[in-house]
């Protein structure tokens, strides 16, 4: 799996607006499901990234850090479930529950919602504050999963 950089939306940019259906209720999450929080979070993950699986459970406990705080989270997978059919949102909605994600996590179809975000990977984020500017972008810290050797 190559590495591929963030493509760094312009800090400041505003927030585009999404609706998208999480995997897990079924609900439809929109920016304006945020709009009484003072930071939000967007993250693009999916469930069969190598990057995503390395982090997966610090996605989780971010998550519970931050459920308290006046902070919202969500999750975006965009990837193609022709080609990544791990990535479909029932396999979506295993990976929160079994994860424990406390915020949703969406399944973008027609990949409007990534391109809008120019999310170029996963993991990749964007974090907003109250004005909904984009203040942070790119990754959630330097690791990185660990190659083992093929026998």
């Amino acid at each position: 799996m190559a590495l591929t950089a963030s493509t760094m939306l312009a800090l400041g940019t505003k927030a585009p607006d999404f609706q998208l259906p999480d995997a897990v209720s079924g609900e439809m999450i929109s920016l304006a499901t945020f709009s009484y929080k003072k930071a939000l979070l967007v993250m693009f993950i999916c469930q069969h990234c190598p990057f995503v699986k390395h982090i997966q459970a610090e996605l989780a406990q971010l998550g519970k850090d931050y459920q308290a705080q006046n902070v919202g989270i969500v999750a975006i997978s965009a990837n193609d479930i022709a080609n990544y059919p791990n990535d479909a949102p029932e396999k979506l909605k295993e990976m929160a529950v079994e994860l424990g994600f406390t915020f949703p996590f969406c399944y973008d179809e027609s990949q409007e919602t990534a391109k809008a975000y120019t999310a170029a990977c996963t993991p990749d984020f964007f974090l907003f504050d109250a004005n909904r500017q984009l203040v942070y972008r790119g990754q959630l810290d330097e690791s990185r999963p660990i190659d083992t050797p093929q026998p």
